[in-house]
């Protein structure tokens, strides 16, 4: 006799009685109009995203990686004018695996890369955002052949580096360098055992010799070794970061970035520190001088580019480096054997942001936002001369510029309605190099283009932004979103961005503007692209939360239009935009009807543990609290959704659960998701998918009537 499981007579007319109450209940709750959209969240995603471009030694072949949905593989483009741009792996598969760290070999015949992991945070640490039961798999170099041949693994490592000559392949694994044959043709060996961690690694023009770069914790020694050797020869060794060795081209001296101890971009004056200075040594022995220093004052603390390059020895026996000696970084050059820099990029208020240089070393090719300081264009300067040209102008975005050996320029190119994609660059015009290459569901006519804002922050200071206005049929008092960057270090455009995560990130921008909401993309201080004392303010971050004026600023700008409804405005954000979402959701409820908080840092006492460490500044901890959103918590009212991943490498996800029952606590309507296994910068286009579609169905519910809205309940 089996027992029965069905529920009793009496208590299906309990239930029932229950239903019919909840169903009266509903029925007086007002409707919640469904937003109405031309395209969905997985259209306005679905472009292919370009990264990684990389020109080879000789010819005109260029690399560049495609991740399409997920799925991310190696493409080449090759001498001819006619050639057609092809992939050269075949990677199948939205599996989280990334992909990149392209380097070609000195032959230009096979791209070295690395696959799996993350290449961003974390390091060599195995992920495994699918969860599988094997557990992660491991991060690899491989090696793909312009001449069809198929992809091979050449060991577990990242960060490949492929000799000029002799066919052969240095990384990195487990902090030590290892060794492999460029055709797989013998297993990888391992060259060093050193103490610490080596970090960065590069060859000599002969490929005889690698420098290296070995982080001992409190500081950082930069050597030279033959894989063949017995030892390193350090380079004038120090207590200081030394960092972005570059050899001359003869192989014979070695030039790196000297770094003072302790230097640290969030001390308490925050712009300026010990200077930093530029050495060269013999490559042989290791002894070295200082050939130049920046001066006291602004451009003392080093500030690099976005490029991984910092240093490059240049034609005319010239040193190319970054500094922000007016306040912006611009690029200029000291003569090897020491004397005064000369700006090579000059012109005023601008920043520098991406830079190449040609083979030979003659020339440079670079990102700014000289042209326009909302976007960023590419420009040439000849090393010797350093007289700029800009190439590139309108109001598209090109980044990421390459030079090959030919003269010819490519670059990674986008328009506020065309996501990013590799062109060669002509007589002001740009050539894409895979035509035909947006899929056929990607909604690029329903687009719109977000306008350049300016407004003031409530002490005043101006603040730049987006403003994705929704379809003219949809363009009436309604509901509004903030958008907040991570970073802070970071500057959001009026077109698709050219990094990955913002890219994905500006995509649902426009979808939340196409379904009737106007979307702010504030770049508030903090951030990059307008200068020193822009990207550090007074009394930011954990010494104050001065960027707390700017989401004032951002609210009162939106409230001010006439096709806002002041009572529907809501903000999201991620990473340093999680933390902007919470202090504006625990400090103005009665301005922020709703958020969304991804991987947002709520304490920043977690964050900086240094702070209550013995011989901290007094005071400095507490400082910290009173600058979190944590501190006025006590204030939060609005209904809030907090998402996070809990492999997350950048940010504690511990930092969101303290949140979420905090705010339990305190009785306030919060949601939360949780991304299992992924990390901070989502690997898996289904993440993205995922964290967006609860993203958009937490705004319906709560933005886009006044009656749903957090603040018509307050």
């Amino acid at each position: 006799m089996h027992r029965c499981l069905c529920p009793s007579r009496s208590r299906l007319a309990r239930l029932s009685a229950s239903m019919t109450a909840l169903a009266a209940g509903l029925a007086v709750l007002p409707a919640l109009a469904a937003p109405v959209h031309d395209f969905t969240i997985r259209d306005v995603m679905d472009a292919p995203f370009p990264s990684d471009l990389v020109a080879a030694p000789t010819g005109a072949r260029i690399a560049w990686v495609v991740n399409a949905r997920g799925v991310r593989n190696v493409w080449i483009k090759g001498d001819g004018v006619g050639d057609a741009a092809r992939p050269i792996t075949r990677f199948a598969g939205d599996d989280g695996f990334d992909l990149g760290e392209l380097a070609w070999d000195g032959a230009s015949k096979a791209v070295v890369f690395t696959r799996g992991g993350t290449l961003g945070e974390g390091g060599e640490l195995p992920v495994n955002p699918l969860s599988l039961l094997a557990g992660p798999p491991e991060q690899q170099v491989w090696a793909a052949f312009a001449d069809g041949r198929a992809a091979v693994a050449l060991g577990a490592g990242h960060l490949p580096r492929p000799s000029p000559v002799g066919g052969r392949v240095a990384f990195l694994l487990k902090g030590q360098v290892w060794l492999a044959p460029l055709d797989a043709s013998a297993p990888a060996r391992q060259v060093t055992h050193l103490r610490g961690d080596v970090i960065d690694l590069t060859w000599s023009p002969d490929g005889t010799r690698l420098a290296i770069v070995s982080h001992r914790t409190d500081h950082t020694l930069v050597g030279v070794l033959a894989p063949e050797g017995e030892a390193v020869t350090w380079m004038e060794p120090g207590i200081d970061d030394d960092q972005s060795p570059a050899w001359s081209p003869d192989g014979q001296r070695l030039a790196f970035v000297r770094v003072p101890s302790g230097a640290d971009e969030e001390t308490v004056e925050g712009r300026t520190a010990q200077p930093w200075s530029i050495w060269v040594g013999d490559a042989q022995i290791g002894m070295g001088r200082q050939v130049w220093a920046a001066a006291n004052g602004r451009g003392s603390l080093f500030h690099p580019l976005l490029s991984d390059t910092q240093l490059l020895w240049g034609a005319g026996d010239q040193l190319v480096f970054p500094w922000e000696r007016t306040g912006w970084l611009h690029l200029y050059s000291v003569p090897a054997t020491g004397g005064s820099a000369r700006e090579l990029t000059t012109g005023g208020g601008f920043e520098v942001f991406n830079v190449a240089s040609s083979p030979d070393r003659s020339t440079l090719v670079y990102s700014s936002n000289a042209a326009d300081i909302d976007r960023w264009h590419v420009s040439m300067v000849p090393i010797t001369t350093g007289t700029p040209r800009q190439l590139t102008f309108g109001t598209g975005i090109e980044d990421y510029p390459v030079l090959a050996s030919n003269g010819q320029v490519f670059a990674l190119a986008s328009d506020a309605r065309t996501p990013l994609h590799p062109v060669a660059i002509g007589d002001r015009r740009l050539a894409d190099l895979v035509p035909g290459w947006l899929p056929a569901s990607f909604p690029h006519d329903r687009l719109v283009e977000p306008v350049p804002v300016t407004f003031r922050a409530a002490d005043g200071l101006p603040v730049h932004g987006q403003l994705f206005l929704p379809p003219a049929s949809r363009r009436k008092p309604g509901p509004a979103i903030l958008f907040f960057h991570g970073g802070p270090i970071r500057q959001m455009l009026p077109a698709w961005h050219p990094m990955n995560a913002y890219s994905s990130m500006y995509a649902m921008n426009q979808y939340l503007a196409n379904e009737g909401y106007a979307v702010l993309s504030v770049n508030y201080r903090g951030g990059i692209g307008y200068g020193l004392d822009f990207r550090i303010p007074e009394r930011f971050g954990r010494h104050g939360a001065s960027e707390y004026n700017d989401i004032l600023g951002a609210i009162d700008f939106l409230r001010a239009r006439p096709d806002i409804d002041p009572r529907r405005i809501g903000s999201w954000g991620a990473s340093y935009g999680g933390l902007m979402t919470a202090l504006g959701l625990s400090r103005a409820s009665n301005l922020l009807a709703a958020g969304v908080d991804y991987a947002g840092v709520h304490d920043l006492r977690a964050d900086h543990p240094e702070l209550s460490a013995v011989g901290a500044r007094p005071g400095a901890a507490q400082l910290a609290y009173d600058s979190s959103a944590v501190a006025t918590i006590g204030a939060w009212r609005s209904p809030v959704l907090v998402a996070a991943a809990d492999d997350d490498r950048n940010v504690p996800f511990d930092q969101s659960v303290e949140l979420v029952r905090e705010l339990r606590r305190q009785g306030v309507d919060v949601e939360h998701y949780v991304l299992p296994d992924e990390i901070h910068d989502l690997l898996r286009d289904r993440s993205w998918l995922s964290l967006f579609e609860r993203t958009d169905d937490f705004f319906a519910r709560r933005l886009m009537t006044p009656a749903a809205s957090g603040l018509a309940h307050q």
